[in-house]
């Protein structure tokens, strides 16, 4: 599973919100949202929002280990 929880954190580092990251890669309330619940989102999107934060990938997503389940 992936967690956008890096991206929060970036966001809030730079001071910038998720309604003004919105308008800076022109995405649509849609894709915000499923950031927002940690949702599959298009390579391309998470290459706009790397080019408008000027950061790495490391600082938007993470991968979590999923639970082995018995």
């Amino acid at each position: 599973m992936f967690s956008y929880a890096p991206l929060a954190a970036t966001l809030h580092k730079k001071g910038i919100s998720r309604t003004e990251l919105k308008r800076m890669i022109g995405a649509s309330s849609a894709t915000i949202a499923k950031i927002a619940k940690d949702e599959p989102v298009s390579m391309k999107v998470l290459d706009d929002i790397c080019t408008v934060l000027e950061c790495e990938i490391q600082d938007v997503i993470q991968h979590v280990k999923a639970r082995k389940q018995n």
